[in-house]
């Protein structure tokens, strides 16, 4: 008796060793974004009643979570495998993720995006074949003809929330950063950039810059958030033009170059001036009036991982002051959380997994 209880302790001790002890940033926040995966493979907010579903999280988290090497946390396949069933149990039949209630969506075209591109990092046999209807739904969710919707039109080419198809005049929400987690989920699943929905998806991004081709240096040449709606530019406008900031700016770089747009043109050369300018470590720029004052800090984990990959897609290194200053606010299990709450990033799922996307350089 006293023999089999031995065994079981040492068989205990033993698999609790082959867990990774991570010393790394990385490596911690990796584990602490493992630890608080759920029995059924995906990862629910206790933060968010709406985030609670695991539709959007689910995909948010593991796409984080497949950016890091293995050198600071090895893949625990298993665990990968049961997000990516979760992930594929909570697809509808149109491909959306994030219908599985549709009277309360969780952000479909969001969620549906972050789906294609954890599944193409994967990279399970079969890949292509599934992610086809995810980018088949995204297709019919543009604002473009196929929906009623014309080049004069200020939504063109843009995507919004998700779930029913938008028609004129219901526009609805739309805006450069839901419009750009699309873009790059279609350049990952392998569709070109002279595809017509990313030739469309050009007019949408150029409208959302400060920046005239015929007059170049007459603004700025940053980015603000959508064409659409006053109060959703989050830093406000200056005559008849809304305020460059920065996520929206790094954003727009991003998906300027994703859409196939040289580093030497003079639209990426404009952002990239005002974002190199602007840019002070994990703080957001262009939030210059007191009343905006917040946002410098509520956006704070999204701009570093949007500053992180605009930095690098421009050939500029490591965003200056983001990895000592994530390093800094890092807690002792591992996890990240902003003190804000104004996109949510006082859940740590969220703060957590734009820090790994920042420190990973992705």
């Amino acid at each position: 008796m006293r023999i089999a209880i031995v065994l079981s302790s040492l068989l205990a001790l033993a698999a609790c060793s082959r867990e990774p002890q991570p010393q790394s940033a990385v490596g911690r926040g990796a584990a602490f974004l493992w630890k608080q995966q759920a029995p059924d493979g995906g990862w629910h907010s206790h933060t968010y009643g709406l985030l609670r579903s695991g539709q959007s999280m689910t995909p948010f988290v593991l796409d984080a979570l497949l950016r890091v090497p293995a050198a600071d946390y090895p893949m625990p396949t298993d665990k990968l495998d049961q997000a990516l069933a979760y992930i594929r149990s909570h697809r509808g039949k149109d491909g959306s993720v994030g219908m599985n209630d549709p009277s309360i969506p969780d952000y479909p075209n969001y969620s549906t995006a972050l789906a294609i591109h954890a599944i193409v990092a994967a990279h399970r046999n079969g890949f292509e074949l599934e992610i086809a209807p995810m980018i088949a739904y995204l297709r019919t969710q543009q604002f473009t003809e196929d929906n009623g919707w014309h080049p004069k039109d200020l939504s063109y080419g843009a995507w919004g929330m998700g779930g029913g198809r938008r028609t004129p005049p219901d526009t609805g929400h739309v805006d450069l950063s839901m419009s750009g987690y699309v873009i790059d989920a279609l350049r990952a699943g392998g569709i070109p950039e002279s595809d017509p929905a990313l030739k469309a998806a050009r007019i949408f991004v150029e409208r959302c810059q400060n920046f005239d081709p015929h007059k170049p240096d007459d603004l700025d040449g940053g980015f603000f958030f959508t064409t659409t709606e006053f109060d959703t530019n989050k830093a406000g406008q200056e005559g008849k033009h809304y305020r460059s900031y920065g996520t929206t700016t790094a954003d727009g770089i991003v998906a300027l170059i994703a859409l196939g747009t040289d580093r030497s043109d003079p639209r990426i050369v404009s952002a990239s001036r005002w974002l190199t300018a602007n840019h002070k470590g994990m703080g957001t720029p262009g939030f210059n009036r007191p009343a905006h004052q917040r946002w410098i800090h509520g956006l704070a984990f999204y701009y570093s991982s949007a500053s992180m990959a605009a930095f690098k897609i421009l050939g500029k290194g490591p965003a200056p002051g983001v990895v000592n200053d994530l390093q800094h606010l890092q807690k002792p299990d591992g996890s990240w959380a902003n003190t804000e709450n104004l996109v949510k990033e006082d859940d740590p799922l969220i703060a957590t997994g734009f820090a790994l996307r920042a420190l990973t350089g992705q």
